[in-house]
C-alpha cells in the first residue's frame, strides 16, 4: 500500500472535518473498479482502504449508488463534451472539426474514450486512474488546473507544502494538455 495514501487518509480523520467509515476492503476496491472499468492508483487506493470519507461531496464508493457513481465517473468527459457543443471547444489532436454538431459530438466522444479516466475525490478534483502519486486535479469542462500537488498536499489544503502545487507536474494524456 502507499505510504501517501494512508498518510493523507490519517490527516484527513485528524481534521475533524469530514465523516470517516472504515475503509474498503481488498474486495470492496476491487469490485468498484471491476464494476466501473477503471483501477484506482495506487495513492488513491491506499486512501480509500485506510479510512472512507462520506458526506459533503466526498464520493462513497461504499453506500453512493451505482449509478451517481458512474455519473461523477462521467462527469469530466460530460464537461468536455458540453464545451465542444456550446462554448465551440475543439482539441487539436482530434483533427478538422466536423461541420455538424452531430458529427463534432460524436467523434469528441470516441477520442475521450479514449484517454484516461479521471476518477473522482472529492467535488470537482479527480487523479487519474492507474498513475501513482499525481497531483490532483480541478476538473470542470475544459477548465483544468492542479490543485494539489498529491492526494496528500490535497488533504492538507496545501499547507505542508505551499509551493509544492506550482511544480507538479500533471503527466496524464489529454487532461493535462488543457491545464491553464
Amino acid at each position: 500500500m502507499s505510504p501517501l495514501g494512508s498518510t493523507a487518509a490519517e490527516h484527513l480523520a485528524a481534521l475533524g472535518t469530514v465523516t470517516i467509515e472504515p475503509g474498503l476492503s481488498e474486495a470492496e476496491l476491487t469490485g468498484i473498479e471491476r464494476q466501473f472499468g477503471f483501477e484506482f492508483a495506487d495513492d488513491h487506493r491506499a486512501f480509500l482502504a485506510a479510512g472512507l470519507p462520506v458526506g459533503g461531496t466526498w464520493p462513497n464508493w461504499r453506500g453512493d449508488g451505482r449509478r451517481n457513481l458512474a455519473t461523477r465517473l462521467q462527469l469530466p468527459i460530460d464537461g468536455v463534451l458540453f464545451a465542444v457543443e456550446w462554448r465551440g471547444v475543439w482539441d487539436d489532436g482530434w483533427g478538422p472539426r466536423p461541420a455538424r454538431m452531430r458529427d463534432a459530438l460524436r467523434t469528441a466522444k470516441y477520442r475521450l474514450d479514449r484517454v484516461p479516466r479521471m476518477v473522482p475525490v472529492c467535488s470537482h478534483h479527480y487523479l487519474p486512474a492507474g498513475s501513482p502519486a499525481h497531483p490532483v486535479l480541478s476538473i470542470y469542462q475544459t477548465d483544468i488546473s492542479v490543485c494539489a500537488a498529491d492526494l496528500l498536499d490535497y488533504v492538507d489544503l496545501g499547507q505542508r507544502r505551499p509551493d509544492a502545487r506550482a511544480v507538479a507536474a500533471s503527466t496524464v494524456a489529454f487532461w493535462s494538455d488543457h491545464i491553464s
